[in-house]
Formats: structure tokens, sequence, C-alpha cells
């Protein structure tokens, strides 16, 4: 169904509910689906959040300078892809991780180019440091990449099957959207991802999947084509 895939897994998501840290047995679980589908034929990238790392000193951010707080959750994502780099590599599939912020010792530098060969070559990339910049979320950065690389689709893993018209976990009379809008997700106010990142995908005619990644086998449904989660187009 699709060729290039860029997807997008935050940081929370990673923790598997404990909050805090990555849960070792979950990241190996989603880097033998992802590497399954990379041998498939699919073209792999990744972004990956920070929350789980920064959530846990958020309290002290609260009273940091703004980009002195978004330069530490950046780092955050870094730690993140070198975990699931590492995960990826176990399977025996080649993966690099390419920074939007250089560090050379660890990783290498985001260069687009670069990055569209590895994919070309049948490696994983994972996107780290966001986009290098203060003040623009994963989400954004996901988005970003997903418009650079040239990707057929941007999938969002979450901890939820799709977009609800309110919080499912408080709100039990939420309907969910198996198809819906960029505008009606900005016209509505919904909470799906960075209104950045939205504005961007809308203006730019990416479509992007929202699905549940605590279902075992979501992702290569999903790069399939099988009806799960909920499409978003312009």
């Amino acid at each position: 169904m699709y060729k290039r895939v860029v997807l997008k897994l935050s940081g929370e998501a990673l923790a598997a509910g404990r909050g805090f840290g990555v849960d070792v047995t979950l990241v190996h679980s989603i880097a033998r689906e992802i590497a399954e589908v990379n041998a498939s034929g699919v073209e792999v990238a990744i972004v990956v959040g920070g929350g789980n790392f920064f959530r846990g000193v958020a309290e002290q951010a609260k009273e940091m300078d703004r980009v002195s707080a978004d330069n530490m959750g950046m780092l955050a994502t870094v730690i993140n892809s070198l975990a699931v780099q590492d995960a990826i590599e176990k399977t025996g599939t080649h993966c690099r991780v390419m920074s939007a912020i250089q560090m050379h010792q660890v990783c290498e530098p985001y260069i687009r180019r670069r990055a569209v060969r590895h994919l070309e070559k049948g490696r994983i990339v994972i996107f780290a440091a966001g986009t290098g910049n203060p003040y623009f979320s994963t989400d954004t950065a996901a988005s970003l990449r997903a418009m650079e690389i040239k990707a057929d689709v941007l999938m969002k893993a979450t901890k939820v099957d799709g977009i609800y018209s309110a919080d499912p976990m408080l709100d039990k009379t939420a309907t969910k959207f198996d198809e819906i809008t960029y505008a009606e997700i900005m016209q509505r106010g919904l909470k799906v991802m960075d209104m950045t990142a939205v504005s961007l995908c809308k203006d730019n005619k990416m479509p992007m999947i929202i699905f549940n990644m605590g279902q075992s086998g979501n992702i290569r449904r999903v790069v399939q084509g099988e009806k799960i989660g909920s499409l978003v187009t312009s």
C-alpha cells in the first residue's frame, strides 16, 4: 500500500504506562514489528518523542527559560532514538539515527539527501532531536520530515485507536472518526497533534493515520492498507 512511511512514536508510549524511562520489552516488540515491515520492502523512517524522560522534570521546567526546556526535550528524544536503534539492530536490520542537533560521537547529523539514500538502501532511519529548534514539537518534526523525504503517509502511533470527538478515556459518549479532514480537526480543536503540525500536513496534502500501537501487528496492518485507526486527509 505504501512505499515510504514516517512513523511517529510518542515517548510516553515507550514507557508503557510507567510514566518514566523505557520499557525494554515493549521497545523490542515494536522493533521486531518495524523490522518486519522494512523486510517487506517498505522504507521506514521514525520520529520519537521525549516525553517519557522530560515529563519527569516538567515541574522544574515550569520555572525554566522556554528555550532551555525545549533543548532538554530534544536531548530526551536522542536517548529514546538510541534505545529504539539498538532494539532494531538486534533484529539484524540496519538502522541509522540522524540528529537535528549535531553530536558526531553519538549519531549522524541530519542531512536530507543522506537520509533518503539510507532509506533507498533499505536502512531504517530514526530522526532525533525534533527540528533542532525550540518552540516546535516532535509532531511538527514528524510532519516536516515526512514532507522532506516525500513519504507516502505519516503514521502516528498512540494509546487510542483513532481520533475521537472528545477524549474517550474521559467521555464515554465520544465518537470515533474513521476519516476526517485537517480543516475539521482545526475547526473542532481536536487534540490529535500540535496545530503547527496539522497546518503543515494540510498545506502540503500529507495524509496521516492515527492508530493504536498497543495492539501487536497494527504497524504492519496500516502499511498494508487495512482500515484501522483514523485517516486524516486535506
